[in-house]
């Protein structure tokens, strides 16, 4: 029996009134995370991850945000953009927690860090203020905080920058939410931090069965952590699939770009780094076709032009590319892409 799905995005539009114009930041995505899975989503900056996270928990500014009124963010069967700011109140660190990106301007300056973490057990758990306090020190011991008695008393601006994100994930787990989104989590970490963060989480993850959505550059901790891979691009998503899947059968020529741009241990000390070329569309006035067409090596006119149809991989692996229509002429792609290519061509 599949796990149920505890996040269901259907039809999210995101637009930014700014004073050049609309900027359409995402531009109609579907997803949705199943309870007990990590979920990444990746991509080049401001390809719409971050705005897709802030979406689910209802942090977008208002009014220069607006959320198309054909979306839907289901969540417990009920639309969450249909509650009211009350309402989502009781949701936020409670049912759906964040690690947001940047600690130093999330963390309050002027509150002991004690006080942040046992602030949300106080309001969604109703924990008394010495419950709180014994708790806080648990999830800063967690977390791998030294000397966490002393540091809750501290302000943020005594912390390190990890430090500070090493809090940042402990207020978010504070409350064992049913889903947990971690924007970049490990940005500010050094490499052995990172995997040892990464790992906590995802103990955390099996042991309370919650769902993770994974904000992340780094295709490294994507292939040792996640279960499923959202790739976007230009507000859109271009690829879908299992880990396996996108690791070692890509088919969108953007995926392909991603992975290939990834440093190998093998490589030749002379032998030049793959590097992307070229920059996204501006998203004022976004193409009509495919938004990657102008960086594609194997771009064809149709591409510019129309916005491709869903292709299915398998179940589980789904892409948006006119190169598995029947007529495309796939002469010299390369092999993960020809894979499987004759049972899925439309």
């Amino acid at each position: 029996m599949s796990a149920q799905r505890i996040i269901d995005i259907k039809n999210l539009t995101v637009s930014f009134n700014t004073y050049t114009g609309t900027l359409q930041a995402v531009r109609g995505i579907d997803l949705h995370l199943k309870q007990g899975e990590v979920l990444a989503i990746v991509g080049e900056s401001g390809c719409g991850k971050t705005v897709t996270a802030k979406a689910v928990m209802r942090l977008l500014p208002t009014p220069q945000a607006v959320i198309g009124n054909d979306s839907e963010i289901t969540f417990a069967g009920k639309n969450l953009l249909s509650f009211t700011e009350s309402e989502m109140a009781k949701i936020r660190g409670k049912e759906i927690s964040m690690i947001f990106q940047d600690p130093m301007t999330s963390l309050n300056p002027t509150m002991k860090i004690g006080e942040q973490i046992a602030e949300s057990l106080i309001i969604h758990q109703n924990q008394s203020r010495q419950q709180a306090n014994s708790q806080a020190l648990a999830m800063l011991e967690l977390v791998k905080i030294p000397n966490a008695r002393r540091r809750l008393k501290q302000y943020p601006f005594e912390f390190s920058g990890g430090m500070r994100q090493r809090v940042m994930i402990a207020i978010a787990l504070a409350c064992n939410p049913k889903v947990l989104i971690a924007d970049e989590p490990t940005t500010a970490l050094d490499v052995t931090i990172q995997v040892q963060i990464m790992n906590l989480i995802k103990d955390l993850q099996q042991k309370l069965n919650q769902g993770i959505i994974l904000i992340t550059h780094d295709l490294g901790v994507v292939a040792s952590v996640a279960d499923r891979v959202v790739v976007m691009y230009a507000g859109k998503i271009v690829e879908e699939g299992t880990v396996d899947e996108i690791f070692y059968q890509p088919k969108h020529p953007y995926t392909f770009a991603l992975l290939k741009s990834i440093p190998k241990l093998n490589t030749n000390n002379q032998e030049k780094l793959y590097s992307l070329a070229g920059t996204p569309p501006e998203l004022i006035n976004p193409p009509l076709g495919c938004p990657f067409a102008a960086r594609c090596e194997f771009g064809m006119k149709v591409c510019r032009v129309k916005y491709p149809v869903i292709v299915n991989f398998t179940d589980s692996h789904q892409g948006y590319c006119w190169l598995y229509h029947e007529k495309a002429d796939r002469t010299g792609l390369p092999v993960q892409f020809l894979q499987g290519v004759e049972s899925s061509a439309q």
